[in-house]
């Protein structure tokens, strides 16, 4: 990746708020199942609903938020939605303290923090685009993806050892304070970001909520990997809860075999992250999207052969280090393509639509995946699942995409 490319002292604080948040995400991974499950005594329906129904509703919530944001400085958006998420979730903890949490209040912070999560990834993306020149766009990428992957290897454990010592809630803290952290790490970045242009008519009409999604369906470079990003993110995701079933209760795994069979392979998506810009360098952008794309989508289904003991924890850690070797390369290609190819001011409505339709369609396929897996068995509905990531090469795009020379009014105009 090349740490010596220095990207500025605005990107700098920007990395530094993102590596923060996404820390703070991970130290609370599976934070709120476990809240319902040993505070709220909830239910195998409920855990599931609040794993499913909240991103889905924080989804359609933020619908409206992204042609809002397009026409306003993305800066200030991005500290309030990060002071948002640290309001909603730090009455979560209060509450507890309080003695009066409840299951619906779960369910309202989790769509809440949905949402801004959401519109916080969009004008995220348009920010980064005013902060750097095109040509830096991948190393800024490659570097958020491998942030990424080194605070999913090391949250989960230390939020697992800090609920151990702490308490269910105290990972939900550590989530907020990290949220704060970010909007002051956002704020640090200073500057003067150019105001987007506006309208002439400010109120917003019904037909912009769709303009991310026409922009998208309208674009030849970036239809195709709107659907096999949706497709392939929806599937893989879906079948987790299975996999969890399978190997924490038919298979007999211990819970800290089951943690390390998801954390160890995260090294690999690391890895990718860090090889992604010299392998563009040398083979092209399209080449290495389409290769690392297709090659992610061999991996999972090797996860229906799973078996007991030791045999059965090296294949899962040996295919999700694979799975996620390709992830880490291709996920900061395809989000440079992505940036490129997508006009400034419809970035974050495209972003938005994109974000939205995946959180809708992973929160679908793993309702349907449940079913699944009752009709069929876990193992059946994981194999089901995997022959259909077989497919999701066939969507990716099958010429190189041209960057947006810009100002471009014929697309604005979509």
């Amino acid at each position: 990746m090349g740490n010596g490319h220095r990207l500025g002292r605005p990107f700098g604080w920007l990395w530094a708020a993102y590596g923060t948040s996404a820390l703070g995400t991970w130290l609370a991974f599976g934070a709120f199942p476990l809240i319902a499950v040993q505070v709220l005594h909830s239910g195998p329906a409920e855990v599931a609903a609040l794993s499913s129904v909240g991103a889905a509703v924080g989804a359609v919530v933020a619908v409206p938020l992204g042609p809002w944001v397009e026409f306003r400085r993305k800066r200030p958006v991005l500290i309030s939605m990060d002071l948002v998420r640290f309001a909603a979730l730090l009455t979560v903890p209060a509450a507890f303290a309080l003695g009066v949490l409840t299951f619906l209040q779960l369910l309202l912070v989790s769509a809440v923090v949905a949402a801004a999560d959401i519109t916080f990834r969009a004008a995220s993306g348009a920010y980064v685009k005013t902060l750097l020149p095109a040509e830096d766009l991948l190393v800024a990428n490659a570097r958020f993806e491998s942030t990424s992957w080194t605070t999913t290897i090391v949250g989960p454990p230390l939020g697992g050892m800090a609920i151990g010592l702490l308490g269910p809630v105290a990972t939900v803290v550590a989530d907020a304070v990290s949220c704060l952290l970010s909007a002051l790490g956002i704020r640090a970045t200073g500057g003067s970001e150019p105001p987007p242009e506006r309208r002439e008519a400010v109120r917003m009409r019904a037909g912009d909520l769709l303009d991310g999604w026409r922009y998208i369906l309208g674009d030849a470079a970036l239809r195709p990997l709107f659907f096999n990003t949706a497709l392939f993110n929806g599937l893989v995701m879906a079948t987790s809860p299975l996999l969890a079933v399978l190997m924490l209760g038919r298979l007999g795994f211990a819970p800290w075999e089951y943690g390390l069979a998801f954390a160890a392979p995260s090294v690999g998506g690391l890895l990718g992250a860090r090889l992604a810009r010299p392998l563009v360098a040398r083979f092209g952008e399209h080449r290495v999207l389409v290769t690392a794309g297709a090659l992610r989508a061999v991996w999972p289904v090797g996860l229906a052969f799973v078996g007991p003991g030791t045999g059965g924890l090296v294949l899962v850690i040996g295919v999700e280090s694979g799975l996620i070797l390709c992830c880490g390369i291709f996920n900061p290609v395809q989000a440079t393509c992505r940036l490129r190819r997508t006009a400034t001011d419809r970035v974050t409505r495209t972003l938005s639509a994109w974000a939205v339709t995946t959180k809708a369609g992973t929160a679908l396929l793993t309702a349907v995946w449940g079913v699944l897996g009752g009709l069929l068995g876990p193992r059946t509905a994981i194999g089901l699942a995997g022959v259909l990531l077989l497919a999701t090469p066939l969507l990716l795009p099958r010429r190189a995409a041209v960057p947006l020379s810009e100002p471009d009014p014929a697309r604005s105009r979509v």
